[in-house]
């Protein structure tokens, strides 16, 4: 129903910033709740940050809290992962997903995924 397109990956040096970018091509963007996932080698995808339909509501895992925020502009269909104080632990590839009517973290909720970009962050 909703197609997703992700940018802003890349490759940064451990400390520095990076702004993850995703697009939805929908006419009713305001009424998804959207998550930002990340999947590193050899581990589970987890979900680092949520955001409900308005911008008043957020989750974070607690290793990004403080690091990262996660916010959506409804008028630009657009929602943002801002990284900060990136370390090599973050290395990963970052996914953004939405959900019509879920306010969890379980990934098998989200119905409509992104491609993926990478973050990859040297020490």
């Amino acid at each position: 129903q909703v197609q997703l397109a992700e940018s802003g990956g890349g490759l940064v040096q451990a400390g520095g910033s990076l702004r993850l970018s995703c697009t939805a091509s929908t006419r009713t963007f305001s009424s998804y709740v959207m998550g930002w996932f990340r999947q590193a080698p050899g581990k589970e995808r987890e979900c680092v940050a949520r955001i409900a339909y308005t911008a008043g509501g957020t989750f974070y895992a607690d290793s990004v809290k403080g690091r990262f925020t996660i916010s959506r502009d409804n008028a630009k269909n657009t929602v943002y992962l801002q990284m900060n104080n990136l370390k090599p632990e973050d290395t990963a590839v970052y996914y953004c997903a939405a959900s019509i009517a879920y306010y969890g973290s379980a990934s098998a909720m989200y119905h409509n995924w992104g491609q993926g970009t990478q973050v990859t962050v040297a020490s």
